[in-house]
């Protein structure tokens, strides 16, 4: 099969394009500069230059191919206005043009990589994929608000007759992980971690290996039009990091963040958050972390697609000591 993929260098695409080769398939990958497509061009996969902004060269790319993966995105909360601007041209503008484009080459079948954060806050409560969020509840950043509108591009199509099957994982942890949660996971098994942030952050964590797994399975047995929620055990932040910190042999820190103190200082975001190991948005931060929980079900995707990611112990462990 011939597999055309966006977001190929990314955390996620990247493990997509790793099991999709051991798998035998052939990978089209569309990259900004295949000067930094090393990983890809290793495993033997086809780079195509461009970027997001054409669809018509994304048509040219995709031409050819039986599937498509659009996975390709910007995660980053705390961001800047300029930031913000970003954000809205990969994801949403992205989404438009990606879908557009793949959809006019003819694919058979597109998994649209979307996220549970589309749920916004779930207030404690496990949710599946027929939640839907409260208008009233607002969006708790510019990620949250960007792949939201992108998921509704993505039901348009499906709604007009498209091939399109929606993954929608959770938060997501593994191997080179360089994200904040990353970041936070690794200092505190090195022992370097001085306060716990945002010990009420709640997420449904699962391996990128996993995900990736999800992704393939849902190109192969996914219901066109439906969604699957990618998730994996629940927790705190704070549990993560007692988790992260025995696998590392360390202590966990003691002390907390105060999110209350972090609210009172965002207005001074540009200066302390460097200070703190935190972006200079420190509001939207909080908005985004402070007591939310991310929650979601996997229960659909194990039914349909059999979908099994690992215990959040064993995995952990790999990534902690990975990296």
């Amino acid at each position: 099969m011939k597999v055309f993929l966006t977001g190929g260098t990314g955390f996620i695409g990247g493990a997509v394009a790793r099991q999709l080769r051991d798998l035998g398939h052939d990978v089209v990958a569309l990259v900004r500069s295949p000067q930094k497509a090393d990983d890809l061009r290793r495993i033997g996969a086809t780079l195509i230059e461009g970027d997001l902004s054409d669809p018509a060269a994304i048509t040219a790319a995709a031409k050819g191919c039986d599937v498509a993966i659009h996975g390709a995105a910007i995660y980053r909360v705390g961001v800047t206005s300029s930031e913000a601007k970003q954000l809205r041209e990969a994801n949403v503008d992205g989404t438009r043009h990606a879908l557009a484009g793949i959809l006019d080459a003819g694919v058979q079948r597109v998994v649209y990589v979307s996220t549970v954060g589309v749920f916004g806050n779930t207030k404690g409560q496990v949710v599946d994929e027929t939640y839907e969020r409260r208008e009233a509840d607002g969006f708790l950043s510019v990620y949250d608000e960007t792949k939201y509108e992108a998921h509704q591009i993505a039901k348009a199509h499906i709604a007009d007759g498209a091939p399109i099957v929606i993954v929608q994982p959770s938060a997501v942890y593994g191997p080179r992980d360089h994200s904040e949660l990353g970041d936070t996971l690794m200092r505190a098994s090195q022992g370097k971690l001085p306060a716990v942030p945002f010990g009420d952050l709640g997420v449904s964590m699962v391996h990128v290996d996993d995900v990736a797994s999800g992704i393939i399975l849902a190109l192969d047995k996914g219901k066109i039009g439906e969604s699957y929620v990618l998730a994996g055990e629940q927790s705190t932040m704070a549990e993560l990091v007692k988790k992260a910190a025995r696998l590392g042999g360390k202590s966990a820190p003691r002390v907390a963040v105060p999110t209350t103190l972090l609210r009172v200082v965002a207005p001074a975001g540009r200066l302390l958050g460097p200070v703190f190991g935190m972006p200079t948005n420190i509001g939207e931060l909080v908005r985004a972390s402070g007591g939310v929980t991310y929650y979601a079900s996997h229960d659909k995707a194990t039914r349909e697609l059999d979908y099994r990611p690992r215990a959040l112990d064993a995995g952990l462990a790999s990534a902690v000591l990975a990296n």
